[in-house]
């Protein structure tokens, strides 16, 4: 008689490191897709596409106190 851990590990061997593996390879391929490389350079930048510098408390208003 088998049990449900042997079931699932039997699984997991086998079906699960199949899914596992197109899973990877579908990340992987979308991420080297041909045609992504302006997405990705824009998706980089974009933590540093800040206009103004950040309110400090000498250039608010009133100026420092």
């Amino acid at each position: 008689m088998t049990t449900n851990y042997d079931l699932l590990r039997e699984f997991a061997d086998s079906w699960g490191l199949l899914a596992m593996l197109v899973m990877f390879l579908g990340i992987v391929i979308f991420t080297f897709r041909p045609g992504s490389r302006a997405l990705h350079r824009d998706m980089a930048h974009l933590p540093l596409r800040n206009d103004e510098a950040p309110k400090t408390l000498e250039n608010s208003e009133g100026g420092r106190q």
